[in-house]
């Protein structure tokens, strides 16, 4: 059994996925700056009460490596991400968010070898799950399963 810091390391975790997933969301939508973004999520986000929702303390240093990773790397996970779409399916019919989710989920397979592959997806599903129904869940799932069958091998 987990001891209650490897826990709540998780849960921070968690929360720092689903914050990054909102950040990138908001960088594609609103073209703010990364060093802006992230200041904004640091002092209004992260761990904040936001229309009496209480948020989790999100961990700081993981929700930047995501960000600023997904950032750094965007063209890159694009391409990977694209590589695995159906034929028939371009990059750019994918909606907003679940174009932030496969980034964010592309991005942790790719760069943070210390996520079991395993985890990394199941915890991209739990943030699906916050703006989706179960369809795209199989889809993400997929997804991420092929790009970790390239990326981890």
């Amino acid at each position: 059994m987990p001891s209650p810091s490897a826990k709540t390391r998780s849960k921070a975790r968690a929360a720092a996925r689903l914050a990054a997933v909102q950040a990138l969301y908001q960088q594609e939508m609103e073209k703010t700056p990364l060093p802006q973004l992230l200041t904004e999520f640091h002092q209004h986000r992260l761990g904040a009460t936001i229309e009496d929702e209480e948020y989790i303390d999100a961990d700081p240093n993981f929700f930047d490596d995501i960000v600023k990773g997904v950032d750094a790397r965007r063209d890159e996970i694009d391409a990977l991400i694209a590589s695995k779409l159906a034929v028939d399916w371009s990059f750019d019919r994918l909606d907003r968010p679940m174009r932030q989710i496969l980034r964010a989920g592309t991005y942790e397979l790719l760069a943070r070898k210390d996520v079991p592959v395993g985890a990394a997806i199941s915890e991209y599903l739990d943030v699906t799950d916050a703006f989706y129904d179960r369809r795209e869940k199989g889809f993400v799932n997929g997804l991420l399963d092929a790009i970790a069958k390239v990326v981890r091998a």
